[in-house]
């Protein structure tokens, strides 16, 4: 029997030198490869071939193109793509580093570690968006890192298997195949609803809370279980998991898995924005103490004392005359702000004495 690799081979030898499997999931195998073109190493994605029968060249190649036009730091670049003898097939860089999965599985991230991974995450969706283009599966294992650098691979690959999905919903169901990660999956995504950019948020909102937690915000004994928790139930509070959490960050992740879009940040870079903000503490306004309030009315009350006396001198050296007998009244001061604070009639009393003898 064939294995898929000699299928491969035959089908790419002479562009491709196909290598070792190194990555294996539910709807595709990654190959090593050596592009003897461009002298490259690269990393063949193949869909494995139930799901390519389902999926449809037209559609899987369509919906890749579209992919291959996002250009971003954050996203991994495609090279190529293609069907041959019914494998489809696309062609990435060979990435020298560990998935965000395999850094999770040394245990919970420190705070500032898994705020700047979302940020980059967040970033490369939220310019994928403004593009039109949804991811569907964010997932620690789509999440590639190279030299701490986040890279966002499989776009296109959710949305040409969700159609597939409509099309052959029996195809899909008997190779035990779904459309997204159920431990990421959004309720809109569960209900099979119209989706938009809120659904990967949502998403990426589940794989932060588990960067910083090391648990998943839904554990479900099962895939049916897990997904009721995702279009009921909230998730635990992160501070019950790890109390050193700001109070900020947990409210921007709860926000993020909102079990509604609407009630979801409008966009991925306002989640990042929020989980940014979040790690800030919040600043603290220094009110004087009573004391200091008082010295700072004293003062006051001497700068008008000094400003009365001075103009009652000038205004005699002006005139000729004896000085004007009119009236000068003074009423208790008050200082305005938050905590009014009356000047006593001890003040009153000074200062009347003092314009009246001057």
């Amino acid at each position: 029997m064939t294995t898929l690799a000699e299928s491969l081979t035959a089908a790419l030898g002479e562009r491709y030198e196909i290598g070792d499997l190194i990555g294996a999931g539910g709807m595709a195998m990654v190959y090593r490869a050596r592009d003897l073109k461009h002298g490259r190493d690269v990393a063949i994605k193949v869909l494995r071939q139930e799901l390519a029968a389902s999926v449809g060249a037209e559609r899987f190649l369509r919906e890749i193109h579209i992919a291959a036009s996002l250009h971003h730091p954050h996203i991994l670049q495609l090279f190529d793509s293609g069907e041959a003898d019914g494998l489809l097939y696309y062609i990435m860089p060979l990435v020298r580093g560990e998935t965000l999965r395999e850094l999770m599985k040394r245990g919970p991230l420190p705070l500032s570690e898994a705020v700047r991974l979302a940020g980059q995450i967040a970033d490369a969706l939220d310019y994928a968006h403004q593009q039109g283009v949804v991811h569907r599966d964010i997932k620690p294992e789509n999440i590639l890192l190279e030299s701490g650098h986040a890279l966002v691979a499989d776009f296109g690959i959710g949305r040409a298997v969700s159609g597939a999905q409509l099309e052959a919903p029996v195809a899909l169901t008997e190779a035990g195949l779904a459309v997204g990660t159920p431990t990421y999956m959004s309720p809109e995504q569960i209900d099979g609803r119209t989706l938009d950019g809120r659904s990967d948020l949502y998403s990426l909102a589940c794989v932060s809370y588990e960067m910083l937690a090391g648990l998943t915000p839904f554990a479900g004994k099962t895939v049916s279980a897990m997904l009721r928790q995702h279009l009921i139930e909230d998730p635990p509070a992160i501070s019950s998991i790890r109390p050193d959490i700001p109070h900020g960050i947990g409210a921007a992740l709860q926000k993020g898995m909102a079990k509604l879009p609407e009630e979801r940040f409008a966009t991925a870079a306002e989640f990042a924005g929020a989980l940014h903000t979040g790690t800030t503490p919040t600043a603290v306004v220094l009110v004087p103490p009573p004391q200091r309030r008082w010295g700072l009315v004293l003062a006051a009350g001497a700068l008008i004392l000094a400003a009365a006396g001075g103009w009652l001198a000038w205004n005699r050296s002006h005139q000729s005359g004896p000085v004007s007998t009119s009236a000068v009244v003074v009423l208790p001061f008050t200082v305005r702000g938050n905590d009014s604070l009356q000047l006593g009639e001890g003040m009153v009393t000074l200062l009347s004495t003092k314009l009246d003898g001057a």
